[in-house]
């Protein structure tokens, strides 16, 4: 059975699935689908054509769903769509997407963003991510799976963030953080691998590497196309890992190195 306070205000529209819990204050709008065992603290407010999982957690004060700060909105029908399992502290905010793109905000499963996090339109974000407090993603941002984000750090629009890149506090980045890598400072630049993140992932010490002089080679004097065929012939899953990555397009290009 749903346990919702009788102060919580629920669109007519609004669909709760079961075994949710709505504490004292939260407003949900028409348009919100919430998915079973979630639970909405105090003071929550859910709108928009949002549609959520289940066995999430939202902690006082988050927005989700509200329209997206971008001037160029005009209120088209866009969504914002939340897997299973994720926990979003205080003041934590998603905004759905924007016809300038796919018209989605898509966040996985399994994710933490901590207090005051922002998730822009149009975003994408995977699994096991974490964005620390105050962290901000500008719009259009993809976050791959497992990547950690430092608190009070900034993404620019379009930027990509690899799977199990570390983005140092304080950070500003305005360019592509290849999987693995290690980002910090005020423009943000490579300064090394996650080597830390990737023992704590089971990855071998020859695999981590491996990977690690590669890096080094192709950005200190060799090239993406100089290494392209021993890149090519490696059966080390973290180099496939940056292989797709860099096939992808881009629009802001790769971080600088800065070991």
């Amino acid at each position: 059975m749903n346990k919702i306070h009788n102060t919580a205000i629920i669109g007519k529209n609004a669909i709760i699935g079961s075994n949710v819990k709505i504490g004292p204050y939260c407003v949900i709008e028409d348009g919100v689908k919430i998915g079973n065992d979630n639970i909405l603290y105090s003071s929550v407010y859910m709108s928009g054509e949002t549609d959520i999982g289940n066995g999430n957690t939202f902690f006082p004060f988050c927005s989700i769903g509200s329209k997206p700060q971008d001037l160029k909105y005009q209120g088209e029908k866009s969504k914002l769509i939340i897997g299973d399992e994720n926990i979003f502290r205080e003041h934590s905010t998603a905004n759905p997407g924007t016809s300038g793109d796919n018209m989605k905000t898509i966040i996985g499963n399994s994710s933490l963003f901590m207090i005051g996090a922002h998730i822009a339109h149009d975003c994408i974000i995977g699994d096991k991510v974490i964005m620390a407090n105050q962290a901000t993603l500008g719009g259009h941002v993809q976050v791959d799976n497992f990547a950690v984000l430092g608190g009070l750090s900034a993404v620019h629009q379009f930027c990509r963030i690899g799977k199990l890149a570390m983005i140092g506090g304080l950070s500003a980045v305005e360019n592509d953080v290849i999987p693995f890598g290690l980002a910090l400072g005020n423009r943000a630049k490579i300064t090394g691998v996650n080597i830390v993140g990737l023992k704590r992932a089971n990855y071998g010490k020859k695999i981590i590497r491996e990977y690690s002089n590669i890096i080094d080679k192709i950005f200190t004097g060799g090239t993406i196309t100089s290494e392209k065929e021993k890149i090519k012939k490696s059966n080390n899953e973290l180099i496939k890992e940056l292989l797709i990555f860099l096939k992808k397009n881009s629009s802001r290009g790769l971080c600088k190195y800065e070991k």
